[in-house]
C-alpha cells in the first residue's frame, strides 16, 4: 500500500461519522476476516453500564462493512455494496470494551460470479461480539447486496 491509500478502516472512519464518533478500531480487515473492537466509553454506555445495545449493533455492522469491502473492494467500479438487512442477538451482559469478528457467509467467488452473469448477488456476514474475556455477548448477520451500476 502506498502512503498515499488508506486502510479499509481508515477509509471507514474517514467516511462514516457514526465509525468515527464511536472511536471503532479496525484491528483487522482481510478478505476473510474483519475485527474492530469498541473501546469502553462512558458517553456510549447503557442504564447497567456496559455498551449500549445501539453501539454494539453499529459495532457489528461496521466490522461487516470492513469486510465487505476487503472481499468485494475490487468490484466498486461496477456495483455498490448496501446493507439488505440484519438480525441481532444479544447474549450476555456485555461490559467494558468489546469486538466484534466478521466473516463472510458465501465464497466471494461465487457472489462475484453472480455479479458477472447481471444478477445482484445477496451474501450474509455473520458477527460475534465479544467481551474482553472471549464470552460471545451478542451474534449478528448483516445480509449485503452488491447492487450494479447502470
Amino acid at each position: 500500500m502506498s502512503a498515499d491509500q488508506m486502510s479499509i478502516g481508515e477509509m471507514l472512519a474517514a467516511t462514516v461519522p457514526m465509525a468515527r464518533t464511536l472511536n471503532l478500531q479496525f484491528q483487522e480487515t482481510t478478505p476473510d476476516r474483519a475485527v474492530v473492537s469498541l473501546p469502553d466509553q462512558g458517553d456510549y454506555h447503557n442504564h447497567v453500564g456496559g455498551p449500549h445495545a445501539g453501539a454494539m449493533f453499529t459495532l457489528g455492522e461496521s466490522a461487516s462493512g470492513a469486510i465487505v469491502l476487503a472481499a468485494f473492494g475490487d468490484q466498486l467500479s461496477r456495483a455498490v455494496p448496501l446493507a439488505v438487512r440484519a438480525e441481532i442477538a444479544y447474549r450476555k451482559l456485555a461490559m467494558g470494551a468489546v469486538t466484534a469478528t466478521a466473516t463472510l457467509g458465501r465464497p466471494a467467488a461465487d457472489v462475484v460470479a453472480e455479479l458477472d452473469a447481471g444478477q445482484r448477488p445477496e451474501f450474509p456476514v455473520a458477527i460475534e461480539i465479544c467481551r474482553a474475556d472471549g464470552a460471545v455477548t451478542c451474534e449478528m448477520t448483516v445480509v449485503w447486496t452488491l447492487r450494479p451500476n447502470s
